[in-house]
C-alpha cells in the first residue's frame, strides 16, 4: 500500500540564504598529521538559526528537496515490502543544512526521520512526516593507522567504508552479511556478524557526534554523555541524528573459508566443537534435506582464490533458482525439492581465500521476506531441535507449510549495549527468509509467526531492523535498561522528533490504524 497523501503540505522553498551551525566544540580529536589522514573541517560561526525567519529557513531548504514528483520523493526498502511517501524529502550534503531542517521541523511540529539505502526489512525507516536521506552525508573524516579507527559521516555505506580502509591498509573487525547499508544504519541497529569471540559491530563504536532535537550537536562517548552513547549504539535513529561516527578497525587481512554439507544431527549433537572450530563460524540449514551447510574462516597470509563459479553463481545460482521459485508460488509442492536440489549443486566442499569482507558477505540474489531473532547461545540445541520438529510436521501434512530455503544461523558473543539482542548473553542469531522471485509477494505470515512463537519461548529477542510484533510489556521483559533508554529519549527529545511509526509503535506502544505493523506493506 502505497501512503500518497495528495492533501500533505509542502514549504514554499524559492531561493537560497547561506546557513551555517552556531559555535560548538569542536566534534572530532585533533588530527594526528604524521599518522592520520583528515578532511574535517572546524565548526563556524553565524547568525543562530533561531534568530532566522522560516521563510528563509524553507529558501535555504529548496536545493536539497527531492520534488514530489520524483521517484526519490518516495520510499521502498530493499525487499520491497515497505513503502512511504514523506510530507517532504530532503537530501543534505552538509551538517548545516541537516541543522536548518530540524530547525525548520520544531517550529512546523513535524518529525523527521532519517533514512539510508533501505536495506532494512521493516518499516525502521518509514514515515509520513519528513524524510532526511543520507546518501550524501558520505565523506570519510579522518584515518588513524597508528590508532587505527577512522572517523566518517553517517550516511557512508560499508562498501565505501571498505574501501577506503583499505587505502590506508587498514578494515573493519567484523562484518554482517552485505554491504550495501549506512554505517549509521549498521550502528543503531546492533548489526552482527558471526563468531563467538566477536560482539556486534556497534561495540567497535568510539565516539559519536549526534545532531540533537534542540539543534546542539553533541559529541558521546562512553566517557562522555556516556548514557546518550549507550543509547544511540543500539538507538533505531530516536536519539538524534548521527552526524559522525569515530569506529575502532583492524589491520586489514583475508579469510580463508572452508565449507563442507554435514548431516543436521551431526551439527546439533556437537554444536559446541562446530560453533567454535573457527574464528567465523556460519551455518546455513537446509531443514528440506536435513542437511547443514557449514562455514569456517579464519584469518590467513596465503594469497587471494575466490570461489566464485560462473555456472553456480550466475546462471543456476540466480536465474534457473529464480524461476524455479516463481513456479513454486503456484505449485507448492515443488519448493523442497528445489531445496534438495540446491543441496545436491553445493555439495562438493570448497575453500576460499579473499579480503575479509568479501567472505563476510553474501549475494541476497532476490528481494524477499525475512526475520531474525537472537537467543542465548545456551538454547540453540534446544531451539534448533523444535524448529526441526515443527518443519518436518509442516513438511508430512498434504496443507503444512512450504518454505523456502535456508535458515542462516550465526553466533556473536555478549555485549552491553542496552537494547542490543546480544545484551548481557552470548548469542546465537538464527534467520529465515521468503524470496520474492521477480518481485512477486509470496506466503510468509504464518511462517514467521511460527516461527517467532518458538524463539520466544527460548529466550529470542528480534533483530531491530526486523518488522517483529513485540510492545514495551514484553520489551521491558527482555532488556533491563529499557526503562534507562526511554528516560534518555524522553530527556534528548521530549516532543518525539525522531519517533516515526516504528519507533512510537514499539518502543511507545502506541497502537491504532496510524501507528500499525501493516500501515506501510506494499500489500496489505
Amino acid at each position: 500500500m502505497r501512503d500518497d497523501d495528495p492533501s500533505s503540505s509542502h514549504p514554499p522553498y524559492n531561493n537560497t540564504n547561506a546557513v551555517q551551525d552556531p559555535p560548538l566544540t569542536p566534534a572530532l580529536p585533533p588530527p594526528m598529521m604524521s599518522m592520520s589522514t583528515s578532511t574535517a573541517t572546524p565548526p563556524s560561526t553565524s547568525t543562530p538559526l533561531s534568530d532566522i525567519p522560516l521563510e528563509k529557513l524553507h529558501q535555504q531548504l529548496l536545493p536539497i528537496t527531492i520534488p514530489h514528483t520524483s521517484l526519490k520523493a518516495h520510499f521502498t526498502n530493499w525487499g520491497q515490502s515497505y513503502t512511504c511517501s514523506p510530507s517532504v524529502v530532503f537530501e543534505p550534503e552538509t551538517e548545516e543544512q541537516c541543522a536548518v531542517i530540524l530547525e525548520v521541523a520544531r517550529r512546523e511540529g513535524e518529525t523527521v526521520r532519517a533514512a539510508g539505502v533501505g536495506h532494512s526489512p521493516s518499516d525502521l525507516a518509514c514515515t509520513k512526516g519528513y524524510m532526511l536521506r543520507t546518501e550524501k552525508l558520505c565523506r570519510v573524516l579522518e584515518v588513524n593507522t597508528e590508532k587505527r579507527y577512522v572517523v566518517a559521516e553517517g550516511g557512508i555505506t560499508l562498501n565505501a567504508l571498505h574501501a577506503a580502509l583499505a587505502e590506508h591498509g587498514l578494515a573493519m573487525i567484523n562484518v554482517g552479511s552485505i554491504s550495501d547499508q549506512t554505517l549509521a544504519g549498521v550502528v543503531t541497529t546492533a548489526t552482527h556478524g558471526t563468531g563467538l569471540g566477536f560482539k556486534v559491530i556497534s561495540t567497535h563504536v568510539q565516539a559519536l557526534v549526534l545532531l540533537l532535537a534542540d539543534g546542539s550537536r553533541r559529541r558521546c562517548s562512553r566517557n562522555e554523555h556516556a548514557e546518550l552513547f549507550m543509547a544511540s549504539l543500539c538507538g533505531l535513529g530516536s536519539t538524534g541524528l548521527i552526524l559522525q561516527i569515530q569506529m575502532e578497525v583492524g589491520p586489514a587481512f583475508r579469510l580463508k573459508e572452508r565449507q563442507t554439507s554435514l548431516g543436521f544431527t551431526e551439527v546439533v549433537d556437537r554444536l559446541d566443537a562446530y560453533a567454535s572450530a573457527s574464528e567465523h563460524v556460519r551455518l546455513w540449514w537446509f531443514p528440506q534435506a536435513d542437511t547443514i551447510r557449514l562455514s569456517c574462516a579464519d584469518r590467513t597470509t596465503e594469497p587471494r582464490k575466490p570461489a566464485a563459479s560462473f555456472l553456480w553463481h550466475s546462471v543456476i545460482g540466480y536465474h534457473v533458482v529464480q524461476f524455479l521459485l516463481f513456479v513454486g508460488i503456484y505449485v507448492r509442492a515443488i519448493n523442497p525439492w528445489i531445496a534438495r536440489l540446491t543441496v545436491w549443486l553445493d555439495r562438493a566442499p570448497t575453500l576460499t581465500v579473499d579480503d575479509s569482507w568479501r567472505v563476510f558477505n553474501l549475494d541476497c540474489k532476490y528481494p524477499q521476506f525475512t526475520t531474525e531473532w537472537a537467543l542465548p547461545y545456551t538454547s540453540t540445541a534446544a531451539c534448533l531441535l523444535e524448529l526441526r520438529t515443527w518443519l518436518d510436521n509442516e513438511h508430512r501434512s498434504p496443507t503444512g507449510l512450504r518454505p523456502h530455503f535456508p535458515l542462516e544461523i550465526r553466533f556473536s558473543d555478549q555485549d552491553d549495549i542496552w537494547l542490543s539482542p546480544s545484551s548481557g548473553t552470548r548469542t546465537t542469531w538464527i534467520g529465515i527468509i521468503q524470496y520474492k522471485p521477480y518481485g512477486f509477494n509470496v506466503p510468509y505470515r504464518k511462517l514467521f509467526a511460527q516461527f517467532e512463537a518458538i524463539l520466544a519461548k527460548h529466550g529470542g529477542r528480534p533483530h531491530w531492523a526486523k518488522a517483529h510484533s513485540l510492545k514495551p510489556v514484553e520489551l521491558r521483559r527482555l532488556y533491563p535498561r529499557f526503562d534507562d533508554f526511554i528516560r534518555v529519549l524522553e530527556d534528548v527529545d521530549p516532543r518525539g522528533m525522531f519517533r516515526n511509526e516504528y519507533v512510537q509503535r514499539h518502543l511507545f506502544g502506541m497502537d491504532g490504524p496510524r501507528w500499525g505493523e501493516r500501515v506501510f506493506k506494499v500489500r496489505q
